[in-house]
């Protein structure tokens, strides 16, 4: 390879688990909270079919065994068909996330025929209102309608809802309205503040009291529906003492490939400066995953600062999230500031204290900046 690779110590790289095939940034919704890369607008050369089938046969050649379809919408692609009919055949567990946009009867019967295994569906919201305020369009009677197809084509019923402000206190009907739908597995999933979700922090950010009521109503259904529904609430990091362990390590069971086909050892690594990510079209997955300077960076321990390098947690939690450390401190090497015994974590309670702040006093809070092609072509003029 062309790419300088890492000259760190480290201990024997695992194959990846777990393949997302990220096949478009192109998107029907304008999430304010979207993971996906602030100037996105300007990646157009998308991998075609074919390139897509290599990359699954060699990610499969490694040992990867899931495959998730995901976006921007995966659905805007016409050969969306085609690819999930492949990762069958290669024999990969395979996995849909979407936002309903364009999963008409007819698609999903004939995804259920290639062997699609397993889709994700999501929400903004348990209300017409504000699950369409929130993707800036009219989609809530659509998403209902798809949610009874999947149904009716008996798939398992998992449910994706991304909390926030404005509807950590509605928790209580999202999960009525799931009970409706028979979901059988509900993610709340807080924000986690990369991409759009960054430039929303301060309007998307909750207040403790929020997250203790929502928490608290979470566990009171738990106790009553018991195995009716799986109810998964994952806190949000800057609510924390302890960083997560970031897709369990960098570089360990997680391959994501961009639409234009850069791999990343994270859904945000792209917003970190500094480091080349590898294309497929330039060069092998093998290589990519094994002997690249990117996927090298952060896997061990020989990378890390204090108080990192001391502590007897960094087997569990390999530093913190990398994405949020750079976010936080201008320096992705750092400790993840959500950890209690990094020198920055009154960084993020100070972010925390203001969304207190700015709950009493909304007016001092800029508009939402929504996922739109025209803002993201301003973030990436900026």
């Amino acid at each position: 390879m062309n790419e300088p690779t890492s000259i760190l110590p480290r201990p024997p790289i695992p194959a990846p688990l777990w393949l997302l095939a990220e096949l478009t940034y192109r998107c029907p919704l304008h999430c304010p909270f979207c993971y996906n890369p602030v100037d996105y607008a300007k990646d157009k050369a998308e991998l075609t079919t074919e390139e897509w089938f290599d990359v699954m046969r060699q990610a499969r050649q490694l040992g990867a065994a899931q495959l998730g379809f995901s976006g921007g919408e995966p659905l805007l692609r016409d050969d969306l068909e085609e690819l999930v009919g492949e990762g069958r055949r290669l024999g990969f567990y395979t996995n849909l996330i979407t936002s309903g946009i364009g999963l008409t009867e007819a698609r999903l019967g004939r995804m259920k025929e290639l062997g699609l295994d397993h889709i994700q569906l999501s929400f903004q919201d348990s209300t017409r209102e504000m699950n369409d305020f929130l993707s800036s369009t009219r989609t809530f009677d659509l998403k209902r309608r798809v949610a009874r197809l999947i149904k009716q084509h008996d798939y398992p019923m998992v449910l994706n809802v991304v909390l926030h402000r404005f509807n950590l206190d509605h928790v209580g009907r999202i999960i009525e309205m799931a009970l409706e739908m028979g979901v059988e597995y509900l993610e709340l999933a807080n924000t986690q503040y990369y991409g759009w979700g960054l430039v929303n922090r301060a309007q998307l950010m909750p207040t403790r009291e929020q997250l203790a009521q929502a928490e608290a109503v979470v566990n009171d259904y738990r106790a009553r529906i018991g195995n009716a529904m799986r109810i998964l609430f994952v806190v949000p990091d800057y609510f924390e003492e302890r960083p997560k362990a970031c897709m369990n390590g960098w570089g360990s069971v997680f391959l994501g490939i961009a639409p234009d086909g850069a791999a990343l050892p994270c859904h945000a690594a792209r917003s970190l400066p500094g480091i080349a990510f590898p294309n497929v079209r330039e060069f092998s997955v093998k290589d990519i995953w094994y002997a690249s300077g990117a996927f090298n960076r952060y896997r061990g321990d020989a990378w890390m600062k204090p108080p990192c390098s001391g502590c007897a947690e960094k087997d569990k939690d390999f530093g913190g999230c990398r994405c949020q450390a750079y976010a936080m401190t201008g320096d992705a090497d750092n400790t993840d500031p959500v950890c209690a015994k990094s020198p920055r974590h009154d960084d993020v309670q100070a972010v925390v204290l203001h969304a207190r702040r700015t709950q009493a006093e909304p007016q001092q809070v800029r508009p939402i900046v929504f996922r739109t092609d025209a803002n993201s072509r301003l973030m990436g003029a900026a």
